[in-house]
């Protein structure tokens, strides 16, 4: 009896360790941007936006999620209804990008080692306020003497810098003019 409780032991103590072999696992690399890239909100192509873009893997997911811009990639990873099983989360490297409507097809950082420029007078593909990453804070430096804006890591971009659009931000919302009669 002693021998089979050991041998049980030993059998789930196996089990248990290539469960723990498998979430060190290394994650995922990133993927090349490429014309079979479509925008996981938008739908549209990413080569059709400038500025930097998002892939994310998750473990419940077979293939990347993908978006046009690298503040939309943030944005899913606080959205509730979005998967949390997140193995990486990879952005443009700015720092490495020919120029702003060219950010690369193979140039992608960890958005977790990234420093991101918020609040610069860039905007992203789709038009709207942009985090842009770079893998060297010296280059998001150079940027924001020229574009503006302030230096953040990954965990300090604000929430209501991804979640909410720029009127909302700002308190400024346009008044319905139905509202004036």
């Amino acid at each position: 009896m002693k021998r089979l409780a050991r041998a049980c032991a030993v059998g789930v103590a196996l089990v248990l360790a290539g469960c723990n072999d498998k979430q060190a696992a290394a994650p995922p690399p990133p993927i090349k941007l490429s014309a079979e890239a479509i925008g996981h909100y938008c739908g549209m192509n990413l080569l059709e936006h400038s500025g930097p873009k998002g892939q994310i893997f998750a473990a419940s997911l077979i293939e990347p999620v993908w978006f046009s811009s690298a503040r939309d990639a943030i944005a899913f990873t606080m959205l509730p209804d979005e998967p949390k099983d997140i193995q990486a989360i990879y952005v443009s490297d700015m720092a490495k990008a020919v120029s702003w409507d060219n950010p690369g097809a193979d140039n992608w950082v960890e958005a977790r080692k990234a420093v991101f420029v918020i609040g610069s007078r860039l905007k992203s593909g789709m038009g709207s306020d942009e985090a842009v990453p770079f893998s060297a804070r010296s280059a998001a430096e150079r940027f924001v003497a020229e574009h503006g804006g302030r230096i953040v890591g990954f965990a300090e971009v604000p929430r209501d810098y991804v979640l909410s659009s720029a009127d909302d931000r700002d308190g400024a919302t346009k008044p319905d003019p139905k509202d004036s009669n």
